[in-house]
């Protein structure tokens, strides 16, 4: 009965919610271009391997340039992600269901310089850090079911 003492009620469940607890709703997240035109995408093109252009009915495109992630990163590779997004993207990034990075512009001059400083990022043995591609009929990162106990998705 932590509910009615706490002094929930059924009828108005929004009042007086505590709403620090979990996560923050996805959309707040968004990206001004994609918030803007929300259920309103016409199409969409792979420009190349692993970049996208997504038109909306507004004429407002999207460049997405996709690389490929880890299913585990370290507190150093996400800061290194998050500051390209920052350089680049203006802050904004999504991770796909496979665990892929999609830095998202909305201008293609941005598009060039984003693959750039992107593909001169390399680990110590010269293997690239964020490698792009996974877009139409390209390799991807493969997810598997580690069984029903450790299931994410």
């Amino acid at each position: 009965m932590a509910f009615i003492s706490s002094g929930y009620n059924p009828d108005k469940p929004m009042t007086n919610r505590i709403t620090d607890i979990g996560p923050q709703k996805y959309d707040q997240f968004y990206p001004p271009v994609i918030a803007k035109n929300k259920g309103k995408w016409l199409y969409h093109e792979i420009i190349k391997p692993g970049v996208l252009v997504h038109v909306a009915e507004s004429g407002d495109e999207v460049y997405t340039v996709r690389v490929g992630g880890a299913r585990l990163m370290s507190v150093t590779h996400i800061r290194e992600i998050c500051e390209i997004a920052d350089k680049h993207c203006g802050g904004y990034l999504a991770f796909t269901t496979r665990n892929n990075i999609e830095f998202m512009v909305d201008d293609k001059s941005k598009v060039e310089p984003l693959n750039k400083g992107l593909t001169t990022r390399k680990f110590d043995r010269g293997t690239f850090k964020f490698p792009i591609n996974g877009t139409g009929a390209s390799v991807t990162n493969i997810i598997h079911s580690q069984g029903w106990i450790h299931c994410h998705t």
